[in-house]
């Protein structure tokens, strides 16, 4: 059994990671005065509703209003906290910095590491196999999203560069 944290996984995003993620997810829904609101999932066009850098979660509602410090603040704890979850998938499996950062954006957006095929492929070595299972995630609400496969393109290409 690996450990989380062996010298060669990785615990947190990097740079990288952290770029991509605010590339596709941006801080979206700035009003006049600054401060930014709920809206709804492109996917659904309700629920899960989001604020800030992709946030979701019981507590983001219609009419909700965050300032861009509380944006910021939302998505460092996210990080730190799908960081860990992707760490912990991992299994102390062999890992780059791009791997692990490609791997942290998608369950950014998926919440679906523990069950991604491409897990399970990459924690067998098989990283060919885990990068190609990526363009399989481009579907929210049914239907294939433009959006969706841009950053599953991206998230591979930065997974190949490990």
């Amino acid at each position: 059994m690996h450990t989380i944290g062996k010298p060669d996984c990785p615990l947190r995003i990097g740079a990288a990671g952290i770029a991509l993620i605010k590339r596709f997810e941006s801080c979206a829904r700035q009003r006049p005065d600054g401060l930014f609101e709920a809206y709804p999932d492109p996917g659904s066009g309700g629920a899960p509703w989001t604020i800030g850098w992709g946030a979701t979660g019981a507590e983001i509602v219609p009419g909700l209003v965050w300032t861009q410090a509380q944006c910021d603040a939302r998505l460092a704890a996210d990080l730190l906290r799908y960081s860990a979850e992707v760490a912990e998938a991992l299994s102390g499996a062999p890992t780059s910095q791009n791997q692990f950062d490609a791997l942290v954006s998608f369950h950014y957006n998926t919440g679906a590491i523990r069950r991604a095929t491409l897990t399970r492929l990459h924690r067998a070595g098989e990283m060919l196999a885990a990068q190609a299972e990526f363009g399989k995630w481009v579907r929210a609400g049914g239907r294939k999203l433009t959006g969706l496969v841009r950053r599953r393109a991206a998230e591979a290409a930065l997974y190949a560069t490990g």
